[in-house]
């Protein structure tokens, strides 16, 4: 029987909090004069990041890379799912005119050569906040035309028409992530549904058959090996092309809690699992959507090259 969320309360801002984790999932991560560069410059825009927003583990390594991953929209989301961290309102503040180039400028400042964009879903926009990111990504390109642009996208309540605006505007990756196995996404997601998000993967695809096509989930919620298996071949049938697996761990006991910690051994086996159904898989204890995901393109790029040169 799965336990269901208790009421969301607006999340203390912080460390996370103290819970016994095995070995595997302990790191010291030393901050250099690279973090404290792309800190400052963060915090000198004014701007959101998910990094921080959702008590990211891998904040100091990304930031250490020169990498992060810009929150669009603001810092209040119009959906509390029982996993994020990132703060709730039925109505949240309008999105602000000035962002787009905020962003742009910081990107900017850090030399990205790989721009990672996330948003809070905006249910209480006409098109939730398609329009607006569209905006943030043809800045970016006028700003930084030979960088490479991600979006992690809301499932825009099912909206196609959002969905063409913001394809249309010149991404390099379209992201929507199922989060979690069918079973538990009543639980672990709030107004979503896996049909839906299945949905809007398989729209991306067909609209742009040649752009790359990301998803991904949490494992620790109490899925079934079987249902992680299934959940990868979903993500096959309906066009999508990389997928991360990472282990959720939860932001704060207000938070569902965790079932259980996978091993990296079994990480190592849903790679298999999902690489056999023609997936690029990126998976391990502490993968996120965006981490890494400079590397994550880098790599299927190679791939696809490789695979170019075989002789048929």
């Amino acid at each position: 029987m799965n336990e269901a969320p208790a009421e969301k309360q607006k999340p203390q801002q912080g460390k996370r909090f103290s819970e016994r984790l095995p070995q595997w999932l302990r790191q010291v991560l030393p901050r250099g004069s690279v973090f404290t560069h792309t800190d400052a410059t963060l915090k000198r825009t004014g701007l959101a990041t998910v990094c921080e927003e959702a008590l990211c583990p891998n904040r100091t390594h990304c930031w250490s890379r020169k990498t992060a991953t810009y929150l669009a929209l603001g810092d209040t989301c119009s959906r509390r799912c029982g996993f994020c961290n990132i703060d709730f309102s039925k109505n949240p503040l309008p999105p602000d005119p000035e962002e787009p180039q905020k962003i742009a400028e910081s990107a900017k400042a850090l030399q990205l050569k790989h721009i990672v964009l996330t948003m809070v879903a905006r249910d209480d926009l006409e098109d939730g906040g398609a329009s607006y990111l569209a905006r943030i990504i043809h800045t970016l390109h006028q700003e930084l035309p030979e960088s490479t642009i991600e979006v992690l996208a809301s499932d825009f309540q099912g909206n196609v028409d959002a969905l063409h605006v913001l394809l249309d505007s010149g991404l390099t990756i379209y992201n929507h992530n199922v989060e979690t196995v069918e079973r538990l996404t009543p639980v672990v997601r709030h107004k979503a549904t896996y049909r839906r998000s299945l949905f809007m993967l398989e729209q991306a695809a067909v609209y742009l058959p040649n752009l790359k096509i990301k998803s991904g989930i949490m494992v620790g919620l109490g899925e079934q090996e079987s249902e992680v298996k299934q959940t990868l071949k979903d993500l096959a049938d309906h066009g999508v092309r990389i997928v991360t697996i990472g282990q959720y761990l939860r932001p704060s006991r207000l938070h569902i809690p965790v079932k259980n910690y996978v091993t990296p051994e079994t990480f190592d086996y849903y790679r298999s699992v999902g690489e056999s159904l023609g997936l690029f898989v990126y998976a391990g204890p502490f993968v996120r959507s965006s981490f890494n995901a400079d590397m994550v393109l880098h790599n299927l790029q190679d791939k696809q090259s490789e695979i170019a040169k075989v002789p048929r």
